[in-house]
């Protein structure tokens, strides 16, 4: 009798361990994961950051990251981003900031203040410094600039502009702000492209600060100081946009050849009516998918990110503006 009784009571202890292990491991699996909080900082009001935006709410969506978006900014610089981006982060419990920095120095201090508080810092679009993350330095911080290679892009559209103009005669750049590392690569990277011509001339370089009515009242004078000019390079919206408004009210379409950065509708439209003869589109949506992507690898994962992740380009001309497969580079609000 003994013997059964404690036998009995054996297996009822048994039996407890294995419900109280049970129920243990149930509460591990259920106990929730503590959620990645990344801001999105985009750099201006401009359909560019607004498609960036989507790729990135499609990569929070898949890896269930918690997206916030700030608001835009209504005019490029950091007088008015950073105080944007400040109010957003105050709100506390930030992993990562992705940001497309509106200049190369004066966003070093106030996101190395963020760094140091704990939250890692992603750059897009544009970069800090002269954007080598890897080399020990004060702007070195960022985990990585995802973004195009704005210098290549630059020569590449010099080597097709030269092409059309059989390979020589004059050119003029309208260019947005002279301390933002995308437009500065575009701009050397032209550069670079039209000093392997020797019958090609480069007559000067603007900037328009962002504002398409100064890029137009721009290209207008330089139209009046060189009658012979040939063409043109826009190295964002508002440049080609102001640009080619320049060159219609001259009455010099076609006469005067048009290449810029970046797909808007605007310029896809003045593609079609041969107000533009080449447009270069960025990958900002993958800028975005990319940035969230990797954060949240590097935090659930500590995956090592690239410092320096290339999104590559497509070209829009004339031939294949409308074809099927080269809507999805069209830049939308």
């Amino acid at each position: 009798m003994k013997k059964r009784l404690l036998a009995l009571f054996t297996a009822v202890l048994l039996l407890a361990g294995a419900v109280s292990a049970f129920a243990g491991g149930q509460s591990e699996k259920a106990a929730p994961k503590k959620q990645l909080n990344f801001v999105f900082a985009p750099g201006v009001v401009d359909p560019f950051y607004y498609t960036m935006q989507r790729g990135a709410e499609k990569a929070a969506k898949k890896y269930g990251v918690n997206l916030i978006v700030t608001e835009y900014p209504k005019s490029w610089g950091p007088a008015v981003q950073v105080p944007i981006l400040q109010a957003t982060v105050a709100r506390g419990n930030i992993d990562m900031v992705i940001i497309a920095p509106t200049a190369t120095d004066a966003l070093i201090a106030p996101l190395k203040k963020l760094y140091d508080q704990g939250i890692e810092i992603i750059t897009v679009d544009t970069f800090l410094g002269n954007g080598d993350y890897s080399a020990k330095s004060d702007f070195s911080f960022p985990l990585s600039y995802i973004g195009s290679d704005n210098v290549a892009g630059g020569k590449l559209l010099a080597e097709a502009l030269a092409k059309m103009l059989g390979e020589k005669g004059q050119v003029y750049v309208n260019s947005t702000n002279p301390d933002v590392s995308s437009v500065n690569g575009r701009v050397d990277g032209f550069k670079e492209g039209v000093a392997e011509y020797p019958n090609m001339q480069l007559v000067g370089v603007d900037y328009n600060l962002d504002v398409e009515q100064k890029a137009e009242q721009e290209t207008s004078a330089i139209l009046q100081k060189y009658p012979h000019l040939a063409g043109i390079f826009g190295t964002n919206l508002y440049s080609a946009q102001g640009a080619y408004h320049a060159v219609v009210n001259a009455g010099l379409t076609g006469a005067v050849k048009i290449v810029s950065f970046d797909a808007t509708t605007d310029l896809i439209n003045a593609l079609k009516q041969k107000q533009i003869d080449l447009v270069l589109a960025q990958k900002p949506a993958d800028m975005g998918y990319l940035a969230v992507e990797w954060g949240y690898k590097y935090f659930t994962e500590k995956a090592q990110i690239p410092k320096h992740i290339a999104t590559g380009f497509e070209l829009f001309t004339q031939q294949n503006v409308n074809d099927p497969d080269m809507q999805q580079y069209i830049y939308s609000k």
